[in-house]
């Protein structure tokens, strides 16, 4: 089903309406400022077997976790000084951050090596929803076999499982987040997407 949105002034109701939905268990598609995401509640162990299930996903990949603000990244990952000082300068914005999971994150989205990705969209409506939420989305790209999907209407054709595509007419970024490792010491550049690194 599709809900048209306002990109840059989500409407409250239907903030509240699509957290709602997800609080039930439901999977939702929705726009950030990379690419479009499929997304549920980290909390609801079923909702994130089934993002898997969608995509068919391999159970190493991870699942990214979008929060509002950097104060809740500090609940799911352990945040050295040097980690905070570099993503204080890029959030909200088009980055993934790896770092060390804490025990806030459910047992069933860590990986064998307990990393945890995280972001803070520069967009209002995925910032809207993880607010309302209070927790974060767990996340991963509307995309098949590495085919992103930019269209809301044909994300909701491939994507039959899903139960909400929030449809906002700006849309999404035509680039995934860049992934940054901040786990281990020093900054990593894992995968290169819609953020630059031309500060490291």
């Amino acid at each position: 089903m599709l809900l048209p949105i306002n990109p840059r002034h989500p409407e409250p109701r239907k903030i509240s309406r699509v957290v709602e939905c997800l609080r039930r268990g439901e999977v939702i598609a929705y726009p950030t400022d990379t690419v479009y995401g499929l997304g549920c509640d980290i909390g609801n162990k079923r909702a994130t077997e089934r993002i898997y299930r969608m995509k068919g996903m391999d159970k190493g990949q991870l699942l990214s976790f979008v929060c509002p603000d950097l104060a809740d990244i500090a609940r799911y990952g352990i945040v050295e000084d040097w980690a905070y000082r570099i993503m204080r300068r890029l959030v909200p914005g088009p980055y993934t951050f790896v770092l060390t999971a804490t025990r806030e994150v459910p047992k069933t989205l860590r990986m064998k090596r307990k990393t945890v990705g995280i972001r803070v969209p520069d967009h209002p409506v995925a910032l809207a929803l993880a607010r309302e939420l209070g927790n974060p989305v767990a996340s991963t790209s509307a995309s098949i076999d590495g085919e992103i999907l930019h269209d809301p209407r044909e994300i909701e054709q491939r994507f039959r499982d899903l139960d909400l595509v929030l449809d906002s007419d700006e849309g999404a970024g035509l680039e995934p987040s860049t992934i940054l490792d901040l786990s281990e010491g020093e900054p990593r550049v894992v995968r290169m997407g819609a953020g630059a690194v031309d500060f490291l």
